[in-house]
């Protein structure tokens, strides 16, 4: 890849795995962490690295100038939270922040900070969100504070493409990951899923934009 891959929520899980490949693919990665630990952990994979908190808008403003003069050709919004209660209580002031912050607002704050440095590569950026993000297919209401902040992530980024045309938009489902966030029950490993979806990000076209792209390459049809 001839501009580099930026990472933003990097430190742990799925974002610590896609640096890590990108890295063993040889390509230059700059990858955000919100503290020293995270930066290190990522320095030792040979990524650059930048101290961002997303769910921290003072944070996430100066994004932009620390990557002044970067043509970026693929950036990955990785990070995000879990809230598990379902719908037979009201979530708290506190949850509704902390998952609603780091999952839509930073994304969406994040996003003119980092999309025309796409646009001007002509590249790809991406946000991770969920098949729990689909209204039409809506088993029942746990996580439902989750699925709200995935379903409006998906909005925005659909939205946003417009203001973009030079770069491609698109959220990515991981499927369900064996991680923290995905508890040990999960059908994929991390290795795997990042696998996969380096493999789709490959293959997105202007087309995609805006849309709802599935790990193993299908995309939505409904939302």
């Amino acid at each position: 890849m001839a501009h580099p891959v930026l990472v933003i929520g990097a430190s742990r899980g799925i974002g610590l795995e896609f640096v890590r490949q990108y890295r063993a693919s040889g390509c230059r990665v700059i990858a955000t962490a919100r503290d020293e630990a995270g930066c290190a952990r990522l320095r030792e994979l040979g990524a650059e690295t930048l101290t961002v908190d997303v769910a921290q808008p003072a944070s996430v403003s100066g994004l932009a100038w620390q990557l002044d003069g970067e043509k970026i050709g693929l950036a990955l919004y990785v990070a995000g939270v879990i809230r598990r209660p379902n719908a037979l209580a009201p979530p708290t002031r506190e949850d509704f922040d902390a998952v609603m912050h780091t999952n839509a607002l930073g994304a969406m704050q994040t996003l003119p900070q980092v999309a025309p440095l796409v646009a001007d590569a002509g590249g790809v950026f991406a946000f991770l969100s969920s098949t729990m993000s689909l209204i039409g297919s809506v088993p029942d209401s746990r996580c439902w504070l989750y699925r709200t902040s995935k379903a409006a992530l998906n909005m925005a980024v659909a939205a946003a493409q417009h203001d973009y045309p030079g770069a491609t938009l698109i959220t990515l489902d991981p499927g369900w990951v064996r991680t923290d966030m995905g508890g040990e029950d999960g059908a994929l490993a991390v290795h795997d899923s990042v696998r996969n979806m380096c493999s789709v990000l490959e293959g997105v076209t202007p087309a995609d934009g805006g849309r709802l792209l599935h790990q193993d390459g299908r995309r939505a049809t409904h939302w």
